[in-house]
C-alpha cells in the first residue's frame, strides 16, 4: 500500500474524522442520522452513494486521531476501494499514519491463501507539503521499523531461532550499513559468559551474542547502549512451563526484535546519536544437558549465581550481555528490554512497559518520550528491602526471590547487580511482557506482536539528537 502526501486527488473514497458535535453541522448529516452514526470513538460509517467514510473521534487528540485511522484502514481494507484520501495537518500528521501502518498490518507469512485487499493507495492531503515531509518521512521510517519488530516476534521458533537471528541482523547491517560483530558459543566460551551459555546448551541451535552499531557521519552528541534479550523460545527448561503458557513463548525474543527495529529507524532517520545495539539469543531447552535448579553458574563479570528456577532464565542471559556490552562502549545511556516477568504484567495490566532504574530523572524523561510516541509506561521503585529477597546462601546472587512478591521489581533489581557503579544512573530496565504482545487487539495492536519499545526509544533519541 502507498502513501503519499498530495495537494490535491480523486480517490474512490474520502475519510472524515468526525465529533459528535460536528454531526450537525456536516454536510451529510441526514444520511448520517439515517444511519445511526453518532460519532463514538472509532466508529465507521460507510456513506457508499456520497464515497465518504465517517469515523468518529472524541477530539483531536493524537491517542484519539491514531485509533481513528486504525479503525478507518481496517474498514477500507474490507472493502473494494482501491484509493482513498485523509486530510492532515502538522499537528496530526503523525498520529494518521501511525494509525494507518500500524492498525492496517498483517502478519500472513503463514497463511495458505492470505485474504488480498484491493486498497493500494492512501493520499494524505495538505495545504504545504514542503512544511510536512520531514514529520511525514520520519513517521514513516518509525512506523515501518515497528512493523519489522512485530514480523520478527511473530516469526515461529523453528524460523527464528539464536542462528537465523543473527543472519537476521547481519543483514539488517548491510543494508542499513551498521557495524556488525556475532560471537559465536566459541567466542563466548572465551568471554566467560557462563550464564548466557548454560541457558542456551541443552538447544539444537548454538547461543549468539549480537553486536550492530550506528555511527553517524557527524560527531555524535550522545552515546546509547540497547541491550536486548533473545529468547527465541523459552519451555521453561527443566522447571518446565505448563503447557498453555509455552504457545506464545516466541515473543520471548521480543526485547531483542525491539533494539533491532529501534537501531533500524534511527539509522534510517540518520539521528545525529551514536546506537550500539546488543542481543543475548538463545533457545531455553531440556535435554540431558540442560542446565538445573541447584546449579551455580559463573557470570562473565565474576559474580556467582545461584539457580532456583531455569524458567527465570532471561535475566541470566542478560547480565552477561550487559557485561560485555558496559566493557565494549562507553556509553551515555544504557538501557535494556525483556520481556522478563509476567509479574509486571500484574503489576501495570498487558498494555504498560514497566520502567525500572535508579536515576529518577532519567525514568522522568521517558514519560514525555513515551507520551509522545502513543506507548504506555509505568514506573516500578526499587527499594533496599526487595533487594535481600535476592540472597543466597552458597552464591553472591539467586536468580530468583525467596518471596512471591515484586516479582518484575526484584528482577530488576537482580539486574542492577550486575550494572557497574559508574553507570548505575546512566541505566534504565524495560520490562516489557505485557506490552510486546497481545491476543486481543488494541489501540494499533492487531494480534502478535506490538513492536514495543520502538516507537518511544526513538521518541527519546531524537530528543537528544
Amino acid at each position: 500500500m502507498k502513501i503519499e502526501l498530495v495537494k490535491d486527488t480523486k480517490t474512490d473514497v474520502t475519510v472524515s474524522f468526525i465529533t459528535k458535535d460536528e454531526i450537525a453541522k456536516h454536510p451529510y448529516k441526514k444520511t448520517l442520522k439515517k444511519a445511526a452514526f453518532e460519532a463514538a470513538q472509532d466508529t465507521t460509517c460507510f456513506l457508499y452513494g456520497k464515497d465518504l467514510l465517517a469515523v468518529g473521534i472524541e477530539d483531536e487528540s493524537n491517542e484519539n486521531i491514531r485509533t481513528a485511522a486504525a479503525s478507518a484502514i481496517k474498514a477500507l481494507k474490507a472493502s473494494n476501494a482501491k484509493s482513498a484520501s485523509f486530510d492532515v495537518k502538522k499537528e496530526t500528521i503523525k498520529a494518521v499514519i501511525e494509525g494507518l501502518i500500524l492498525g492496517g498490518y498483517e502478519f500472513n507469512r503463514y497463511k495458505s491463501e492470505p485474504k488480498k485487499s484491493t486498497l493500494k493507495r492512501i493520499d494524505l492531503k495538505c495545504d504545504d507539503i514542503k512544511a510536512l515531509m520531514k514529520d511525514f518521512e520520519e513517521a514513516v521510517i518509525v512506523a515501518e521499523a515497528t512493523c519489522f519488530t512485530r514480523d520478527i516476534v511473530n516469526t515461529i521458533p523453528e524460523d527464528i531461532h539464536p542462528e537465523t537471528l543473527a543472519k537476521l541482523a547481519r543483514n539488517l547491517a548491510k543494508e542499513n550499513e551498521l557495524e556488525c560483530n556475532i560471537l559465536g558459543e566459541k567466542a563466548l566460551k572465551k568471554e566467560k559468559c557462563g550464564a548466557m551459555l548454560a541457558v542456551g546448551r541443552a538447544s539444537r541451535h548454538e547461543s549468539q551474542l549480537i553486536h550492530l552499531a550506528y555511527k553517524p557521519k557527524k560527531k555524535p552528541k550522545k552515546v546509547i547502549t540497547l541491550v536486548g534479550k533473545g529468547l527465541t523460545y523459552d519451555s521453561g527448561g527443566l522447571s518446565l512451563k505448563p503447557g498453555a503458557s509455552m504457545v506464545t513463548m516466541k515473543m520471548d525474543k521480543a526485547g531483542a526484535c525491539a533494539v533491532l527495529g529501534i537501531i533500524k529507524a534511527v539509522s534510517e532517520l540518520k539521528l545525529d546519536v551514536e546506537v550500539h545495539a546488543f542481543v543475548g539469543a538463545v533457545e531455553n531447552m531440556i535435554g540431558g544437558d540442560a542446565y538445573k535448579p541447584d546449579d551455580v553458574l559463573v557470570s562473565r563479570s565474576g559474580k556467582t549465581i545461584e539457580v532456583r528456577n531455569t524458567d527465570a532464565e532471561g535475566r541470566l542471559v542478560l547480565v552477561d550481555v550487559l557485561d560485555y556490552a558496559q566493557e565494549k562502549v562507553k556509553a551515555d545511556y544504557i538501557f535494556d528490554f525483556a520481556t522478563l516477568t509476567g509479574a509486571c504484567m500484574v503489576a501495570l495490566g498487558q498494555y504498560t512497559t514497566g520502567v525500572m532504574g535508579n536515576s529518577h530523572a532519567l525514568k522522568h524523561a521517558f514519560y514525555d518520550a513515551a507520551n509522545n510516541s502513543g506507548e504506555l509506561i509505568g514506573s516500578l521503585p526499587f527499594n533496599k528491602h526487595l533487594r535481600k529477597q535476592l540472597k543466597s546462601e552458597i552464591a553472591d546472587i539467586c536468580n530468583i526471590s525467596n518471596k512471591p512478591y515484586g516479582g518484575a521489581i526484584t528482577a530488576g533489581l537482580f539486574l542492577d547487580n550486575f550494572i557497574k557503579e559508574e553507570n548505575k544512573d546512566k541505566w534504565l530496565h524495560f520490562d516489557i511482557a505485557g506490552s510486546a504482545y497481545t491476543e486481543s487487539p488494541w489501540d494499533v495492536n492487531p494480534h502478535g506482536g506490538t513492536g514495543a519499545g520502538v516507537r518511544m526509544m526513538s521518541e527519546f533519541i531524537k530528543s537528544l539528537s
